[in-house]
């Protein structure tokens, strides 16, 4: 493919960051989940396991997201803070791809243990986020803090690990969930002491492919240096606000096939 201008480039994305970034998208979209709730703490733990469980098939994530709700009694809040041993016994049902009921019954866990030691999901990114403003460091912090109850091994892989390069497409994705706000009613914005300018582009195949062929990733691999690379390009184009093109290069990946022979 030929060399896209850094003009044509810029033209190609803010049109289809207006075509995608609307509420139709939702339909389609594992966030559908979390709009069905206005609580603040509802919507960031639905957001969290949906993200979570975000790979594979679309409908399948969406299936297994409302599973999730079903589980939580439609009150995610409440069902973690009250959750009893008793309760996790009780889970005897929940399986997504590798994500399996022994670690959806330790990500329940870790949920309660963060809401009621650490504030909340918000409080342990917001203080990883402030050691150095980067959300390298809220991620690696929040990593830390999820995994200090006793735990199966095997369940850690279910949470990124940004110091072995991770792209940590899920967490970068639940973080623009939470922190973005255009009031284009996709995004809520509910997260307030980190700035959408710090947000790094949730990079997946799609995302990674349309990008390449638009002269805007060189690096082969879809790893956090390959998020950096392509964030920063994205800046070149909105500084305040680069992953909102996020909505244009999935979509041109996954609706458009662009790029693909």
């Amino acid at each position: 493919m030929n060399k896209i201008s850094k003009n044509t480039q810029k033209e190609l994305l803010e049109e289809k960051h207006n075509q995608y970034n609307t509420p139709e998208f939702i339909k389609s979209d594992p966030i559908q989940i979390a709009h069905q709730f206005s609580k603040k703490e509802d919507i960031e733990i639905i957001a969290f396991l949906s993200s979570t469980i975000a790979w594979g098939n679309r409908k399948m994530i969406i299936r297994n997201a409302k599973k999730i709700v079903d589980i939580m009694h439609n009150n995610p809040y409440e069902f973690i803070i009250n959750l009893s041993k008793a309760d996790l016994e009780n889970i005897n049902d929940f399986t997504h791809r590798t994500f399996q009921l022994v670690d959806f019954k330790y990500f329940l866990a870790a949920l309660q243990y963060i809401y009621k030691n650490h504030k909340g999901l918000e409080e342990v990114f917001t203080q990883g986020y402030k050691t150095d403003r980067t959300i390298y460091s809220a991620i690696k912090y929040f990593r830390e803090i999820f995994f200090e109850l006793p735990h199966e091994k095997r369940t850690e892989k279910h949470i990124a690990n940004i110091e072995k390069k991770s792209a940590a497409k899920r967490l970068n994705m639940f973080l623009m969930w939470m922190i973005r706000k255009d009031k284009r009613g996709v995004h809520f914005g509910l997260w307030k002491d980190i700035p959408t300018s710090a947000l790094k582009i949730p990079l997946d195949v799609h995302v990674g492919n349309t990008a390449r062929a638009l002269g805007m990733l060189t690096r082969k691999q879809n790893d956090w240096k390959a998020v950096e690379e392509l964030t920063d390009n994205l800046k070149q184009f909105d500084k305040k606000d680069p992953v909102k093109f996020d909505f244009a290069l999935f979509g041109l990946g996954v609706f458009e096939k662009f790029g693909k022979s």
